[in-house]
């Protein structure tokens, strides 16, 4: 047999992609030492050791795979499955939330201590952010969303009358979180998000009030289908992963269709990122998912040499030295008239990009109290976003294009 006394490695339970850690005590040796009747034996005994470490059986063959996004896992046992987050804020190091996902009618089955509880499939959802709204709707989970929070910055149309017709309860504003409503709703899930920052964060407050909080790091994520494929993570706590997968293919197959059809174009033209806010002009790093989607669009993002996946801190002068002739200028605050964004300061007007009218923003599919539908639909769509971005830089790829999100600024 390959299993022997030794140290702590990682198990092949299924797909060769997909590993499962046992104790130190069970060892493995290299794949391709065993003939194929040895690797059998080698599964089987591995299957008892996972079933004796773990309390359940890892199901074979069984689960949704994940292409794009790294910074969530999902694993299927015959009893439960557990969803695994990481990465949710810069600098939180080797830091994993692991949720168990229990049927509602089933028993708890034996976990490894600290494991959080989810019954599923979820009947009563309150999210915190509105970026999962975009799911909600792809999933048709109105009936379950009973609060929401931040309604001021909501587009989706359903959710905004739910809370006014009062199934759906507003539960929070700016910082302020109504917990007392939150616990009157008596929900199953409550998803949010985190930046590391106990001043702004609120899962801490939600746990001590025993509420089933699950952190969500999408916005971590520095490509644009990997924060598209966190409809799966979503999908998983309403036994809906199958729906999610054939909806994410479609959106994963088109966004590499366009970017193929981007890459055809002759000549790329440069790009500039945002605007100023309190005197710094925040410019996604080389490696954001901003930056990546210039570039699947056939643009020439002006800072893509840096290697970071946040934002950059540069202030106007720094800027406008590398911008100076940028022939495209997106994203600039939340104005949607060059009247207005060079009221802000009258410099803007020295760029080229302004000069010669190439300025858009997304704010087109903007409801006028605050919601934007590029951070709902636009987040789990970036072939949406990719349409819009390549009949921007290269309008002879997009004939008659009409566009979803952006508009040009006159």
């Amino acid at each position: 047999m390959a299993v022997l006394i030794g140290r702590k490695t990682e198990v092949y339970v299924g797909k060769r992609s997909h590993f499962s850690t046992i104790p130190k005590w069970v060892y493995v040796g290299k794949w391709g030492e065993c003939s194929r009747q040895c690797s059998k034996h080698l599964e089987i005994v591995l299957w008892i050791a996972l079933t004796f470490v773990l309390g359940s059986s890892p199901v074979l063959g069984k689960g949704v795979e994940i292409t794009y996004a790294k910074n969530f896992s999902i694993e299927y046992f015959e009893t439960h499955k557990i969803v695994t987050v990481r990465n949710m804020w810069r600098g939180s190091g080797n830091l994993t939330f692991n949720y168990a996902l229990v049927p509602r009618t089933a028993a708890v089955p034996d976990l490894p201590s600290g494991m959080r509880i989810i019954r599923t499939p979820v009947q009563r959802m309150s999210i915190l952010e509105t970026v999962y709204l975009g799911h909600i709707k792809s999933l048709d989970l109105y009936d379950e969303l009973v609060g929401l929070a931040n309604v001021s910055l909501a587009h989706d149309p359903m959710a905004l009358e739910q809370v006014k017709g009062g199934y759906t309860k507003e539960i929070q504003e700016g910082s302020s979180l109504n917990i007392e409503t939150l616990l009157m709703l008596k929900s199953d899930l409550v998803l949010t998000s985190a930046m590391g920052n106990p001043q702004f964060d609120t899962h801490p407050q939600l746990e001590r009030a025993k509420q089933p909080v699950v952190i969500t790091a999408g916005y971590m994520e520095v490509h644009p289908l990997g924060r598209s494929e966190w409809l799966k993570f979503t999908a998983v706590f309403f036994d809906k992963e199958e729906k999610a997968s054939r909806i994410f293919d479609k959106i994963a197959k088109r966004y590499n269709e366009l970017s193929h059809v981007a890459s055809s174009a002759g000549q790329r033209p440069t790009v500039l990122s945002n605007a100023p806010h309190g005197g710094t002009w925040h410019v996604p790093g080389g490696r954001s998912y901003t930056a990546r989607t210039f570039e699947d669009a056939g643009g020439d993002y002006l800072f893509s040499d840096d290697s970071s996946s946040g934002g950059l801190p540069k202030d106007f002068e720094s800027v406008y030295h590398r911008a100076a002739e940028v022939d495209f200028w997106l994203h600039p605050g939340v104005h949607r008239d060059l009247e207005g964004l060079k009221s802000q300061d009258s410099r803007f007007a020295r760029f080229r990009a302004f000069e010669i009218g190439n300025v858009y923003n997304n704010t087109l599919r903007s409801n006028g109290i605050g919601g934007n539908d590029i951070w709902e639909n636009g987040v789990l769509h970036p072939e949406w976003v990719l349409e819009d971005l390549i009949a921007i830089f290269h309008p002879e790829l997009m004939p008659n294009h009409s566009f979803r999100f952006y508009e040009k600024l006159n």
